[in-house]
């Protein structure tokens, strides 16, 4: 498993598929994941493409630090993680495919970078959400974002086997599809991944660094049509992830110049676990 150079002193771990200069493909996890989420899509993508398959910042074998989430966690340091990965590859023309926190840090690869990149493909979250995350609905559901932020997260969570699997269990039963169901060698090793001390605060960096969905619905303002994400984006919507109603995906060309929305019928909040031959559909298409 090889690290990255350091970009503010964070090393990635990654995986890297397939064939060096084929054509190149990202591909990036969510939480509570880590960079196996993406395993059955890369081998679909097989030799046709270079796939490489990075940990973010705080997850899985890459670096974590106990520093401020607001500076070192976020999408800004998080894309600039990515990039520099890409740089140290010679990677241009990439095809990022992210879901959760994984699709977030795509766009802002997006906005920062569109130099290295080709395309993305995407599932939620997505902007044009606004104040409809304030529903009785979604409230139910975002309810760990502001746990996130408490210590008794830490306190609860952190360090603790036990604690840690059944609390992952939940999203992972929870989110998922109605056809899926995480077995338990999958809960093993995401538990193992999970439970050692400082790992699972560093994976809810993110959340403490104001990377949730209900603080970014509320401040978020549609950009002048010249600042829209220019890279093509393909966004694939699933038609059973409890957190994002494939109605909220009305306002993406406020955002986006060039994106479409495709339905994963079947399919939850895993897009990539739970239907990775579409998913690496998806990507190949872009990167032709």
């Amino acid at each position: 498993m090889p690290l990255s150079d350091p970009i503010d002193d964070f090393r990635l771990a990654y995986d890297r598929h397939g064939e060096p200069g084929a054509p190149p493909v990202l591909l990036l996890h969510g939480w509570p994941g880590d960079r196996t989420d993406m395993t059955a899509v890369a081998e679909r993508l097989g030799a046709g493409h270079d796939v490489v398959v990075p940990d973010l910042r705080g997850f899985g074998g890459s670096d974590r630090h106990d520093r401020d989430p607001a500076e070192h966690y976020g999408a800004a340091a998080q894309a600039r993680s990515v990039a520099g990965l890409l740089t140290e590859l010679g990677l241009t023309g990439v095809v990022i495919g992210g879901y959760d926190v994984g699709s977030r840090v795509a766009q802002q690869v997006a906005r920062d970078r569109p130099d290295l990149l080709r395309a993305l493909v995407v599932t939620p979250p997505a902007p044009g959400v606004g104040r409809r995350i304030l529903g009785e609905g979604p409230m139910r559901e975002f309810w760990y974002q502001s746990f996130h932020q408490l210590d008794l997260a830490r306190e609860l969570v952190d360090g603790e086997i036990g604690a840690t699997r059944s609390y992952l269990r939940h999203f992972w039963t929870h989110w998922s599809g109605p056809d899926f169901t995480p077995d338990d060698d999958r809960l093993d090793h995401l538990t193992a991944a999970y439970s050692s001390p400082g790992a699972f605060v560093a994976s809810i960096g993110w959340y403490r660094a104001g990377g949730g969905v209900v603080a970014r619905s509320l401040a978020e303002t549609a950009p002048d049509p010249a600042d829209r994400i220019t890279v093509p984006t393909t966004f694939l919507w699933p038609g059973h992830d409890p957190l994002f109603p494939r109605d909220w995906s009305d306002r993406v060309g406020e955002f986006f110049a060039d994106v479409r929305v495709d339905g994963v019928d079947g399919a939850g909040h895993f897009v990539p676990v739970e239907a990775p031959q579409v998913f690496a559909d998806a990507i190949a298409a872009a990167a032709r």
